[in-house]
């Protein structure tokens, strides 16, 4: 295992999408085009599964500093109402665009923090989207909760809105490591948040680990991993660290690359820590996630119906998904938009009338294709050809998978392509393969975490 390390943990993607943001092709892309894409994926699927809408609910109190998502730190409530009142905004912009009621299938509540917002605000802003839509039969509602400042009050106000899953951010309980990335997070915060939910009634509580941090060793891994069994959530999200220091604004720093495990010792990590996760019942569900067996997620799995979207790993696959608020990246299916990136300058375009996209990329035929390959290797772990040749340059594709079959980690069929069990761990290497739009234009300085 050692020496596939070596040869394959290089910097690529997670695939929440495809292209990936960095190859955008912006261009082609334009604002009337997206409302175009928009209009025509809301008509082709709204009667059917109904649409997604992702709100990013940006502020935290303090920087934790393995983060490398878009947030904005402070410690000011204040400005919690501004926002959601031009998350709403936003909201109606696309209304719009809408000739009938939405039916609202999928919402999650994704930061940032969503609970430094109140559990009032936040009733505020989920029934001013409730009031505009239909709700779909079998809704999936879910946030992000941090175990330090989530409240029981914030829990069942959630769940009286029909919030019925929340993930809590754990990474890990050793305390060097959570001095290291500044989430100092005691065992009972987690313990508490995740008995209370329990109580009230969510049927679908997920946990949030992450190998590969600074001073984490296999011990402290796997203290972490059986205080998590202590309190069995229904699934969990057991991510690899990405270090990416160089992205504007993540304030990874408290550490640096010395402080992290080498490849090897991560990939232990990994290794043992889904052995252990294996032995105590949870299964393996597309890449980085395990759950129990009656979780949605792993129910989906074997009816061939788990989705990847911007959202992680979901047990709805809807077409079109709308994200609201900062920064914020939305799905038509025939293309991606994402919102400006600053709070003031969101703020000002909604309240100017504009849907506040500031790029994005439209899909041509070549990349559908290419997405719907991508999108069964990271859900179904294979994917199958019609045509081998609809693309020529998918021939070098087949060229490295045959290097990959013999290393063990595919199984090339005629028509068909399956990541083995050994392979799992270099699912992303694999999508890789059929990453077109890279494979034209490598980029010559490093803008992706390592695959292991």
């Amino acid at each position: 295992m050692n020496s596939l390390i070596d040869k394959y943990n290089i910097p690529g993607p997670r695939y929440t999408s495809y292209p990936t943001v960095p190859y955008w092709d912006e261009s082609t892309f334009s604002p009337e085009k997206w409302r175009e894409t928009v209009i025509r994926s809301f008509h082709e699927s709204n009667a059917e599964e109904g649409i997604s809408i992702y709100i990013h609910l940006p502020f935290c109190e303090a920087l934790c500093t393995f983060c490398a998502c878009h947030k904005r730190i402070t410690k000011q409530h204040s400005v919690e109402i501004p926002y959601l009142e031009s998350v709403l905004k936003e909201w109606k912009l696309y209304l719009e665009l809408f000739e009938e009621k939405p039916k609202l299938k999928e919402l999650h509540l994704g930061g940032g923090t969503p609970t430094f917002f109140s559990p009032k605000n936040l009733k505020t802003l989920l029934e001013g989207i409730f009031e505009s839509v239909e709700i779909a039969e079998h809704p999936e509602f879910s946030f992000e909760g941090h175990p330090n400042n989530t409240t029981r009050d914030h829990l069942q106000t959630l769940y009286d809105l029909g919030f019925r899953r929340v993930s809590f951010g754990v990474q890990d309980y050793d305390p060097k490591v959570q001095k290291a990335i500044n989430r100092i997070q005691p065992f009972e915060n987690v313990k508490n948040v995740t008995e209370w939910a329990k109580e009230i009634g969510y049927s679908g509580i997920s946990h949030d680990l992450v190998f590969g941090l600074p001073h984490q060793s296999w011990e402290a891994m796997e203290h972490t991993i059986r205080k998590t069994m202590e309190l069995k959530p229904d699934r969990l999200a057991f991510y690899s660290y990405a270090h990416v220091p160089w992205v504007k604004g993540v304030g990874q720093r408290g550490f640096d690359e010395n402080d992290l495990p080498s490849g090897e010792e991560k990939r232990r990590l990994y290794e043992d820590g889904k052995k252990l996760l294996q032995d105590l019942g949870y299964i393996e569900v597309g890449m980085d996630h395990f759950s129990l067996e009656h979780d949605d997620l792993y129910q989906s799995l074997i009816q061939k119906k788990l989705h990847r979207n911007f959202m992680g790993y979901t047990s709805s696959n809807t077409q079109l998904m709308v994200g609201l608020g900062m920064s914020a990246i939305s799905d038509s299916w025939y293309a991606f938009a994402q919102n400006v990136k600053t709070v003031e300058e969101y703020q000002k375009m909604v309240e100017e009338g504009h849907i506040p996209v500031v790029k994005g990329h439209i899909l041509d035929q070549e990349d559908l294709t290419v997405r719907r390959h991508i999108l069964n290797l990271m859900c179904q772990l294979e994917t199958t050809f019609t045509d081998k040749n609809s693309f020529p340059e998918l021939e070098n594709a087949f060229d490295m998978l045959e290097e990959m079959e013999k290393d063990e980690l595919v199984e090339i069929y005629d028509n068909q392509i399956k990541i083995t069990e050994k392979g799992r761990a270099f699912t992303r290497n694999v999508a890789m393969v059929f990453d077109l739009r890279m494979m034209r234009n490598k980029p010559e300085t490093r803008i992706f975490s390592m695959t292991i």
